[in-house]
């Protein structure tokens, strides 16, 4: 038998999960819910600043409310506010250096 067939035989056996493999997903899973869920609550209170507050962080109320309304519960609405935030800051630099 040739060194590739057996490398093909090797290849097609089915790898079943450990249960020890099957509790670090579930805790990865909680996890990650865990961190939405404190993400989401540090995001309300984004709310408390007001509108100059929230401009110093590139961000604004409708950006706050987009982010919450674009996402369902167990998703994290932080990774687009970081984006929107990013951007906007990306955009006033590149329009500093223009002018």
């Amino acid at each position: 038998m040739r060194t590739t067939d057996r490398i093909l035989e090797l290849d097609c056996t089915q790898t079943t999960t450990t249960s020890s493999q099957r509790l670090v997903n579930v805790y990865a899973w909680l996890a990650s819910v865990v961190r939405a869920f404190r993400n989401r609550m540090d995001i309300n209170r984004l709310h408390d600043l007001d509108d100059n507050q929230l401009k110093d962080i590139g961000l604004s109320r409708a950006d706050l409310t987009s982010a919450f309304l674009a996402s369902t519960f167990f998703q994290d609405p932080s990774d687009d506010l970081s984006r929107v935030a990013r951007n906007r800051g990306r955009n006033a630099l590149l329009r500093t250096n223009d002018e």
